[in-house]
């Protein structure tokens, strides 16, 4: 297995570096993406005007790619704006009131049910459900939205992401590039899974816990998303009623889970269905709120739900925009300019580094947990998979053994880095439907996901 570097490959590497350190230092990156992109047009196109038209036209490439996740955290926002004005969120959560007594118990009870959930769903599904019913309990007893959104991170876009037993999409990705059975990488990555999740949760658990007894965090609640928002004049709903129209919201997600399930949506098609539910829930319940004023405040919610969205994902287009350009965007945005064998600029260099390292069991470990890391900055976690498999059965065949284990291994730093923990740019959903900024997240994630990789690599080493 081996690749051309071209100057695109070498481009594109100085500006991840860029961006890393950046980053590092609290800048906005959007400039630099902006320059990456153009750059990256100039030396491969040879045109001025070429180039200047790859700036947008990838700015278009990635609004197209996020649409789907901007319109679920819009119609959420503007379903959530009709729940809290009327009071019916209250009635929702109420159940989980005696159970969810202080943040300990928040941050891991919200994490794995949005484990099960994403084992079944996909996280994206997952996150616009349990966001919406259990931030504000979560609120109140103490953990801070940016504790609700990493407890969602790590156990949805980290443990049921990467391990993806029901659905197993990411291994059968995997397990096709490296020439063995589902089964075997499903097996082989359940220890790897249990040390990641364990080690990531906890230490993220850990740090968190001093940041709020250091005051670095507020626990504080306050009524403000109330408060902020325009009062209409609302028909007063009796506390029975309010529980029956809470029961009514619950179960038609309910009845979407059984359907997500029995159809096989899953991806965009689960998010797909989640959406339309919250607009038919957020427009029925509009109807029994706000009587005669229901036509136009359906439409000012959907207003400012996607005003939301789009402020939300505004900073990230320019970004996601350039990390697309690592994958099959390139081409599409500036042609078939890279060389014949390509499998696009971030594969390419994670081959490249696979070719460059001799080879023992701890190489290869630290070496797939490099490479799966890399193919996942482009913040979508599954495109660099396959290359995963690849390199995996290539080293197996060196070391005598262990391609499932490598396998394994390698589709979970992928996943982990790029499907939603440590990529600001793939926090996003999370992010937006807690409130909180997407970097910051990223950022307080990111030492217990390196933690995780790295204990994660060492047990690799030993089962190899």
């Amino acid at each position: 297995m081996s690749v051309v570097l071209t100057p695109l490959h070498y481009i594109y590497l100085i500006f991840i570096f860029i961006i890393i350190a950046a980053m590092a230092k609290k800048r906005d990156i959007s400039l630099i993406c902006i320059i990456g992109i153009f750059l990256l047009g100039l030396i491969g196109t040879g045109s001025l005007y070429h180039s200047t038209m790859g700036v947008f036209n990838s700015f278009v490439y990635a609004t197209k790619e996020l649409m789907p996740t901007i319109f679920i955290i819009s119609v959420i926002v503007a379903m959530s704006n009709v729940l809290i004005e009327s009071g019916i969120n209250e009635e929702i959560v109420s159940p989980f009131k005696g159970i969810i007594k202080n943040y300990w118990i928040a941050y891991w009870v919200i994490g794995i049910v949005m484990m099960i959930l994403s084992w079944f769903f996909w996280p994206s599904p997952a996150v616009a459900l349990i966001g919406a019913l259990f931030l504000p309990i979560a609120k109140k007893v103490g953990l801070p939205a940016i504790g609700v959104a990493i407890s969602m991170n790590l156990f949805g876009h980290g443990i049921a992401l990467s391990g993806d037993y029901i659905i197993q999409a990411a291994p059968k990705l995997t397990a096709d590039a490296a020439g063995i059975p589902v089964s075997s990488v499903v097996s082989a990555s359940i220890p790897l899974v249990i040390t990641m999740g364990l080690v990531t949760t906890i230490t993220a658990f850990y740090l968190l816990r001093k940041d709020i007894k250091l005051g670095k965090i507020s626990t504080e609640y306050t009524m403000e998303e109330e408060s902020d928002k325009e009062k209409p004049n609302l028909v007063a709903l009796s506390k029975n009623f309010k529980r029956i129209l809470a029961l009514i919201t619950l179960a038609l997600f309910i009845v979407d889970i059984f359907v997500m399930y029995t159809a096989k949506l899953q991806g965009g098609d689960a998010t797909a269905l989640i959406g339309g539910t919250a607009i038919f829930i957020m427009s029925l319940l509009s109807i029994v709120t706000y009587r005669n004023q229901a036509l136009e405040k359906i439409t000012n919610n959907l207003v400012k739900g996607l005003q939301f969205g789009f402020k939300i994902f505004g900073i990230v287009i320019p970004i996601a925009a350039f990390f697309y350009l690592g994958d099959s965007a390139f081409t599409e945005i500036f042609g078939k300019i890279l060389p014949a064998h390509s499998n696009g600029i971030v594969n390419d260099l994670g081959v490249c580094l696979a070719n460059l390292v001799p080879l023992n069991s701890a190489i290869a470990s630290t070496t797939l947990t490099i490479v799966g890391a890399i193919t996942g900055l482009d913040g979508s976690g599954f495109s660099g998979i396959s290359l995963a498999g690849s390199v995996a059965k290539l080293f197996s065949t060196a070391l005598g053994g262990g391609v499932a284990t490598l396998t394994a291994l390698g589709q979970i730093a992928a996943i982990w880095v790029g499907g939603g923990t440590i990529i600001p740019w793939a926090v996003i959903p999370v992010a937006a439907i807690c409130g909180v900024d997407p970097f910051e997240l990223a950022k307080k994630n990111l030492k217990p996901v390196i933690i995780g990789l790295i204990v994660t690599t060492v047990v690799a080493m030993f089962i190899i």
